[in-house]
């Protein structure tokens, strides 16, 4: 099976999956667009059984309680979320993936939360608040 590779800004963190993505999505919310700075983020969640560290372990960010962020300590690139929320799986940005075109979105969530200056026109589902 063929796997799927990703890494920070610098390349000192980097990463691996095999198989399939849980899901594929863009999240609105103000917290993972401060952690971004960007109008919204991509993600894709892996379970925890698929994936692993190829290079170095990512820095963690306790952003609000049980909610990680893993990120990069060199360059400061997001690599990653965790919640207690979702005990089996890592969401992954998107735009770390090594062939980022490849990903596709199924829908947005916390689409309440969006910035009003970015026109969005898909015809993904779109969920005021986390998926269904």
């Amino acid at each position: 099976m063929a796997k799927t590779r990703g890494h920070c800004l610098c390349g000192k963190i980097s990463f691996e999956y095999e198989g399939a993505e849980n899901w594929r999505g863009h999240c609105h919310c103000e917290s993972c667009r401060r952690n971004t700075s960007s109008a919204f983020t991509s993600f894709l969640g892996v379970a925890k059984t698929a994936y692993r560290y190829t290079g170095e372990t990512p820095a963690v960010y306790e952003s609000s309680p049980g909610v990680r962020r893993l990120f990069c300590a060199t360059c400061g690139s997001p690599v990653a979320y965790e919640s207690d929320r979702w005990p089996d799986e890592t969401h992954f940005y998107a735009a770390s993936l090594e062939k980022p075109e490849a990903y596709v979105p199924d829908f947005h969530v916390h689409w309440a939360e969006r910035v009003p200056w970015v026109d969005l026109n898909d015809d993904l589902p779109k969920y005021d608040h986390g998926g269904s």
